[in-house]
């Protein structure tokens, strides 16, 4: 039936996917809150459940992935379908800039205003937190490790755009080049925040010494936004391998290339929401107390 059918649209085959990654999805979310808060009879610490429904979601994401590939070394991602994807990538990130949108404004609602959230009658407690950050806190220095980053991230932009520009005019040598500059890129800004990372958690900054009893929600506010942003990286550094061992493979065409082109708007929006970080958690509301 399916030779006989003469329109643009693609009829996805039954998929068991959608199932399988919201059950796993809800085994994660429920691992994870049996793992720190304890849940089902299960002790405060058990893990194994969280890392099962882990374990679903990445195989629900490597099948489905698998199928959309397959489906356009097929042809059938006509130029209607394309349309589809385009809308449904742009509305995806749509999506991520509103969930920084509801980091940044809790950094700048406490930034701007720290002593509105101060309930405590205790002196010494209304008095540290009258600034920000904290009194006490010593923040992440903005121009040693985050510059680097911000020099290391931008710089992945424009080799990623190359490879793009690269691929459109059929360079498949220069767009590979290009695609693995980016990817060495972004595995050295992850490797780069794991070390910063690593100086936070071991007390060299806000978590340790006089600042650790009043770095608070400093201190959650500053590690969801960059952590999050850091896995954003993670995950794009992820599609760009997926999309190179596309074009080794032989994948990709001047005229029909969309795995790439998201992947490239999903690495330049990773950019934009880095410059932010730099500029306002960083460098404008990160140094000494305001």
């Amino acid at each position: 039936m399916a030779a006989g059918v003469k329109h643009d649209y693609h009829l996805v085959n039954p998929s068991p996917y959608p199932l399988i990654g919201s059950i796993a999805a809800t085994v994660m979310a429920m691992g994870g809150v049996t793992w720190m808060k304890g849940l089902f009879g299960l002790p405060e610490g058990t893990s194994w459940l969280f890392f099962l429904g882990l374990a679903g979601v990445l195989f629900t994401m490597v099948g489905w992935w698998r199928d959309v590939v397959r489906e356009a070394n097929q042809g059938d991602h006509t130029p209607v379908v394309s349309i589809g994807l385009r809308y449904g990538m742009v509305l995806f990130i749509a999506s991520e800039v509103m969930f920084f949108v509801a980091w940044f404004w809790m950094f700048f609602e406490m930034a701007l205003f720290p002593e509105a959230r101060v309930v405590s009658s205790i002196e010494e407690v209304r008095t540290a937190w009258a600034s920000w950050p904290p009194q006490g806190v010593e923040a992440v220095p903005a121009w040693e490790l985050p510059l680097l980053n911000t020099l290391t991230l931008l710089l992945s932009g424009t080799t990623v755009t190359w490879a793009h520009h690269a691929l459109q005019v059929g360079d498949r040598k220069a767009a590979k080049l290009g695609l693995i500059l980016t990817i060495v890129l972004g595995m050295l800004f992850t490797g780069i925040q794991a070390y910063e990372y690593s100086h936070i958690f071991g007390h060299h900054y806000f978590f340790g010494g006089e600042g650790a009893e009043n770095s608070g929600l400093y201190g959650s506010t500053f590690i969801m936004a960059t952590g999050f942003h850091g896995f954003h990286v993670l995950v794009g550094t992820i599609f760009l391998i997926v999309c190179l061992l596309r074009l080794m493979g032989g994948g990709f065409t001047p005229q029909k290339h969309f795995g790439f082109e998201a992947a490239a708007w999903y690495w330049h929006f990773v950019d934009v929401v880095w410059l932010f970080l730099f500029a306002f958690v960083y460098v404008v509301f990160g140094g000494p107390a305001h």
